[in-house]
């Protein structure tokens, strides 16, 4: 053992020295140019993405369908497991610096033959060897290969969790939207209804007016084609319905054909006081994908460490020791037994056929690709917001229009109908004022319909919905 330590000695100087030097630098932020705000309508106030869904959406119906989507959409189960085996993977990295260590123990027995010129008569024919030895092992972190590695695996760890929260934002939103459209759909349906409602009562009107031979057998049929038109738009609002429920309760992980609660009509969206976008700037902390999209440059740039320090020597010191002993009545006679052993390994890599050389190139190159998909996905997020922006402020002036013209539309309705039984408007000029009624609050409701889906929008693209 004595012998042994000027060569440990040996070994630690040169680790110290050697690793003053490290192949990469530090990951450091691209640099990124943010506007100082969205292009688009202002948009000032505390952050929308801040809020927790559970306040920014008053509907408790809404909120117990996202929370039931939160807690058992497959998506987001899948993206769970994939933090699971990625902390699986950090767990072993922390460990990485740590010596490695074996236990072993073997029994040798061997037997010489008669013809064999080690048995002899002064000599013994059979031998026996009882060895329990404990080898340690520790590969000394010269170039920080060890380090980055588990950099990497811990940037690996944000990513898949950062990922995870990316699908819960789009899957809080994507309910939202699927809920304000089931609404919508009950709202058309509605409003179908009562127009079938309405035509069926001007037809008995114009048969009556047919029968005192005031209107000809034409006006008749024109309005019972009014009102077959609206009884054929119903079934496929229906199967729309259909469709649109069965979609939300495979968002929420349930069974196709389980019933949504929900409240109807299409009841306005306030939204919570004192909100805003934010500025530019906050989707670095605020959108999941973002962060997402950072921790995999930040991976790249660690494995860009890795490759690099598998070029330079690598520096290990070994350690044995154990009891040995031919007969096991001596196993145990200390010092007698004993034996231990310490030794360094250098090892520099000298020909791989390039193979080392061209995965420290290769990894450079999809370190360039995940800063390339990082500026990409931040762009992309500027745009995102700055049309969600446009989106939620212009749906809100179609939403005031539209509700105008629905007002105006249900006063020449029902003046066309009473200028018709006066004998003052024509029959025609009654089914187009209840054509052009129906069609107008069909159109209001999938404006109002717009108009929430885009505030869900936003709310997803500033990086709302997965906070707690």
């Amino acid at each position: 053992m004595k012998h042994a330590l000027p060569l440990l000695s040996m070994t630690l100087l040169a680790t110290i020295g050697l690793s003053a030097c490290s192949p990469v630098k530090e990951y450091r932020r691209p640099d990124t140019q943010f506007p100082a705000a969205y292009p688009g309508p202002e948009s000032a106030g505390k952050e929308i993405a801040a809020v927790p869904y559970r306040q920014f959406f008053a509907d408790p119906d809404l909120i117990e369908l996202i929370d039931s989507a939160v807690a058992s959409n497959q998506d987001l189960l899948i993206a769970m497991k994939n933090i699971d085996y990625a902390g699986k993977t950090l767990d072993v990295a922390k460990l990485w610096f740590l010596p490695e260590a074996t236990i072993s123990a073997s029994a040798d027995y061997s037997r010489a033959s008669e013809n064999s010129s080690a048995a002899s008569k002064n000599q013994e024919r059979t031998s026996r060897n009882y060895t329990a030895q404990l080898n340690v092992s520790w590969e000394l972190d010269i170039w920080a290969k060890l380090h980055n590695a588990k950099k990497a695996a811990v940037a690996e760890y944000l990513r898949s969790t950062d990922a995870a929260r990316a699908v819960r934002t789009t899957l809080v939103a994507s309910v939202a939207q699927g809920y304000w459209n089931l609404r919508m759909l009950d709202e058309q349906i509605e409003i179908t209804k009562r127009n079938i409602a309405l035509a069926e009562t001007t037809l008995s009107m114009m048969r009556l007016q047919y029968d005192a031979g005031n209107v000809t057998s034409l006006a008749v049929d024109q309005q019972q084609s009014q009102l077959l038109a609206a009884k054929l738009a119903l079934p496929k609002l229906e199967a729309s319905r259909t469709a649109q429920e069965n979609a939300l309760s495979i968002l929420a992980g349930r069974m196709p054909g389980t019933p949504i609660r929900r409240s109807r009509g299409v009841a306005p969206f306030v939204m919570p006081g004192g909100l805003g976008a934010g500025v530019p700037l906050a989707l670095l902390s605020n959108r999941p994908d973002v962060r997402a999209a950072e921790a995999s440059l930040m991976e790249a740039h660690a494995m860009t460490g890795v490759s690099k320090a598998m070029m330079y020597p690598s520096l290990s010191v070994t350690a044995q020791g154990g009891l040995n002993a031919i007969e096991t009545s001596k196993w145990f006679s200390t010092p007698g037994s004993l034996f231990e052993a310490v030794q360094g390994n250098l090892l520099q890599p000298v020909f791989q056929h390039g193979q080392l050389k061209a995965q420290y190139e290769q990894s450079k190159i999809r370190r360039d690709q995940a800063e390339l998909t990082f500026r990409q996905t931040l762009l992309k997020a500027v745009g995102e917001v700055s049309n969600a922006l446009t989106q939620v402020d212009k749906t809100g002036e179609e939403e005031k229009i539209a509700v105008d013209r629905v007002a105006a539309l249900r006063k020449a309705a029902g003046n066309s109908r009473l200028l018709f039984n006066s004998g003052m408007a024509t029959y025609l000029e009654v089914i187009a004022a209840e054509s052009s009624l129906l069609q107008s609050e069909l159109e209001l409701a999938d404006v109002q319909r717009s108009r929430l889906a885009a505030i869900a929008d936003l709310y997803r693209a500033v990086g709302g919905g997965w906070r707690e």
